[in-house]
């Protein structure tokens, strides 16, 4: 379980370029459930998964993760708890490196690494059984170096990574919106798989209207740093895109910017 309470972060405080990125933001999210965010450019949806992944520490508020308190936790000390995939294919990984030996640093994510061999044969045959399951082949390429995999390639990869390490919490920072139509659908089908499967708790920040209605089971919209619309049940299920978009440009008080919002 995730448990956010009023949560302010303040970047840039003193200064000329001050700027309030979340506003007493509050927010409990049931273990294994998963949630997508939404809301218009600088609405704060990367700040909060920065704020739950450590990268960015709250100016006010608390942050719990189970029975964890992780507020003034980094990145580091949160990486056996949280995982997350980013918008670009090529963060979250080392290009430099192979398909295993992403896999072996990921599922040693959080834990102290000493001169123990990372890949031994049991291993290896783990990593391949779970790359064979994306079905693309990648099983027969393990010892092939990350940067020649295509982005849709090496998001599935990504996916695989941020479960091995057993962590509760998974982000997905608009992990399809760098890919082909096509192969942002198998993204997202194979996310709903894996999430499914391994009962994550899941929040998905996306621009696409139709990503966030037709996958998770709760939609959070956030503006100017604040929850401004937590839907969930049979109330989502009734609302369309066309309902979301109208919520916005109530909510702006304005025409929405065609570039502020995808409805693929």
């Amino acid at each position: 379980m995730i448990n956010v309470e009023n949560i302010q972060v303040v970047f840039g405080k003193g200064t000329p370029l001050q700027k309030q990125a979340l506003n007493g933001v509050s927010l409990t999210i049931e273990e294994g459930s998963f949630v997508t965010v939404i809301g218009s450019n600088g609405a704060g949806k990367s700040t909060l998964l920065g704020v739950l992944a450590g990268d960015v520490l709250p100016s006010g508020g608390r942050v719990t993760i189970g029975t964890t308190d992780v507020t003034r936790k980094g990145t580091a000390a949160r990486a056996g708890l949280v995982a997350r995939v980013f918008q670009d294919p090529l963060a979250g990984s080392c290009g430099a490196l192979s398909i295993e030996e992403n896999l072996a640093l990921a599922a040693r994510r959080g834990e102290s690494r000493g001169l123990t061999p990372a890949l031994g044969s049991k291993r290896r045959e783990h990593f391949r059984e779970r790359i064979a399951e994306l079905n693309l082949g990648l099983e027969n390429r393990m010892r092939d170096r990350m940067d020649l995999l295509s982005g849709g390639q090496r998001q599935a990869v990504s996916l695989v990574m941020a479960t091995l390490a057993g962590s509760e919490v998974l982000l997905l920072d608009e992990h399809t919106a760098a890919l082909d139509p096509g192969m942002a659908e198998f993204i997202m089908n194979l996310t709903q798989k894996i999430v499914s499967e391994r009962k994550l708790t899941t929040l998905m920040v996306t621009h696409s209207m139709r990503q966030a209605l037709d996958f998770g089971h709760r939609t959070i919209m956030l503006h100017g740093g604040e929850i401004v619309l937590d839907v969930a049940g049979d109330s989502r299920k009734t609302l369309q895109v066309e309902d979301l978009i109208a919520m916005f440009r109530r909510i702006r008080g304005q025409t929405l910017d065609d570039d502020a919002l995808l409805i693929g």
